[in-house]
């Protein structure tokens, strides 16, 4: 089956009622997270299980389940989620001046997805219910979370605040922004500011990211890839921090254009989320991968 359909398919869907899953308020359940490793999941994964109507952030297999006592309940419906399978392929060279060969040995990077059911469809022994984490919750001040997130991030570029539009220069690796009183909520000015950020994360001082380092003309397809990249990182850092991203003045037409892209490119969308994680990786000065 073709992963990338299978993936942008839903996210299709999602924006054809009007939803962009990256968009979403984020509630106060944490991030989704496999019930058995307590680990999160990550990438193009925290956007499918988000947009879930479930409030649990536990997920699990089928199999997980019953290794635990219990099972999915009959007639539930499962999420995909998707992850890459590595390969190594070993190739032979012959040295055609003494006859002798040897392997290389190249990896190939294979997208695969697996089901998972959220917490809430399973019946599962009181005992495994009991033992469950707490669920996080934003006690903190979300809007000083967020600063804090600006204020931790590793060789940051430079921020200024004048005139009245938002961009990232590559060439002088500054970030403008309009002055804060400008936006109508302080959360619309960090999730801007977090979109900013991301971008300025593909700078050949920080990531080198290929749709920052080359030119690319507005509405080609590296510019694109790139917003997206910004799109989703930004909800990563929003995420982190407990508040939610900026409300668009014009959601039908945003849709719209993400619809025509998505659809033109299959790949998109999953490239872009690991980027994207990558990026909030970086400013939040973590080592983990994708």
């Amino acid at each position: 089956m073709d992963v990338y359909a299978i993936v942008t398919e839903k996210i299709i869907n999602l924006l054809e009622q009007g939803v962009a899953p990256w968009r979403r308020p984020w509630t106060t359940t944490g991030l989704p997270r496999n019930l058995v490793s307590k680990k999160p999941y990550r990438g193009v994964n925290v956007f499918l299980l988000s947009a879930s109507k479930y409030v649990s952030p536990f997920w699990l297999t089928i199999r997980q389940a019953n290794e635990l006592g219990g099972h999915v309940r009959k007639g539930e419906e499962s999420t995909a989620v998707v992850f890459w399978k590595v390969e190594d392929l070993k190739q032979r060279t012959d040295d055609l001046a003494d006859g002798e060969s040897e392997a290389n040995t190249r990896r190939r990077f294979l997208l695969r997805f697996y089901r998972v059911w959220n917490l809430e469809q399973c019946e599962l022994p009181q005992s495994v219910i009991d033992k469950l984490p707490k669920i996080e919750t934003h006690e903190h001040d979300p809007i000083e979370a967020a600063e804090r997130i600006i204020a931790g991030m590793p060789n940051p570029p430079e921020i200024q605040y004048a005139g009245s539009k938002a961009f990232y220069s590559s060439i002088t690796d500054r970030i403008t922004l309009p002055p804060r009183s400008l936006f109508e909520s302080v959360e619309e000015f960090y999730a801007t500011l977090d979109h900013e950020i991301i971008h300025a994360c593909g700078s050949p001082k920080r990531l080198n990211r290929e749709s920052v380092a080359e030119a690319a003309p507005f509405g080609s397809p590296t510019y694109s890839r790139e917003e997206m990249v910004a799109e989703l990182g930004a909800a990563f850092l929003c995420a982190e921090a407990g508040i939610s991203n900026a409300v668009l003045p014009n959601q039908a037409a945003y849709v719209s254009g993400w619809l025509k892209k998505l659809r033109d490119d299959r790949r998109l969308l999953i490239h872009a989320a690991a980027q994207a994680q990558r990026a909030a990786d970086y400013i939040l000065n973590r080592t983990c991968h994708e």
